[in-house]
């Protein structure tokens, strides 16, 4: 399951740094929710879900004047290695300076919408 999830942050880092207009992604619910929160937060300019013989979702890549919107994807929990931030930890993290986004028992959280909630989870990327 989790698979298409890093292939798709691998897809978007590869895009941009190929200044790609966009790129195409295997369609999965995590993914989906995974790319509601980017567009949301301004680090795409959208996505579309394309027919359902072709099973896949177009993800339009956002530039500011000439760079990529998204910097740096960092991939906190690996595989092989889970990470995870209790209520405590994630109120000592600096919502300002970095972004976040947490599997929760609710879905996929931002670092903003974890403390709002106040609920911990698994770090899954954090955006620069």
């Amino acid at each position: 399951m989790k698979n298409y999830f890093w292939n798709m942050f691998a897809n978007i880092k590869n895009g941009q740094l190929a200044r790609r207009a966009f790129v195409y992604q295997k369609q999965k619910k995590i993914c989906e929710a995974f790319l509601k929160i980017l567009w949301t937060e301004g680090f795409i300019l959208g996505y579309k879900i394309l027919p359902e013989e072709q099973n896949s979702i177009k993800i339009f890549l956002k530039y500011v004047n000439g760079q990529p919107a998204i910097n740096t994807i960092k991939l906190i929990t690996k595989p092989g290695r889970r990470v995870y931030y209790s209520v405590k930890q994630i109120w000592k993290i600096d919502s300002n300076e970095t972004f976040i986004i947490f599997s929760t028992s609710k879905g996929l959280k931002t670092i903003k919408e974890c403390k709002k909630l106040n609920i911990g989870g698994e770090a899954f990327i954090l955006i620069n």
